[in-house]
């Protein structure tokens, strides 16, 4: 799986480390996601922010090619993911893109 990463934070050393671990499950989760749902597919992790205005975590993919057999069981990650975020008072987002891909936004607080 190709993965690009688009990392843009003011200061890393500022984000607090419950913050930092959050955003690594939310990415982490997302991949995983990716690879089961749309295999083959080059996914762009994007991470912006700056102390105060809070972190962004972004995971997108492309619709893939073909048909893709259904996984059993999926769809738990996302809700547990958005339970992640709001107990530490951010917020997450996840559906498919107008081109027929899916992204996963996610903002955390901090600072």
């Amino acid at each position: 799986m190709k993965v690009v990463l688009d990392h843009r934070v003011t200061d890393p050393a500022a984000v607090p480390a419950s913050v930092g671990r959050t955003a690594y499950r939310i990415a982490q989760e997302s991949l995983t996601n990716a690879r089961k749902h749309a295999p083959g597919t080059e996914v762009t992790v994007s991470v912006t922010g700056t102390a105060g205005e809070g972190l962004v975590v972004a995971v997108r993919n492309p619709p893939p090619e073909g048909e893709v057999p259904p996984v059993p069981g999926s769809g738990q990650g996302q809700f547990g993911l958005t339970e992640r975020a709001a107990l530490g008072g951010g917020c997450l987002d996840h559906g498919p893109t107008p081109d027929g891909g899916f992204e996963v936004r996610a903002w955390l607080p901090y600072g």
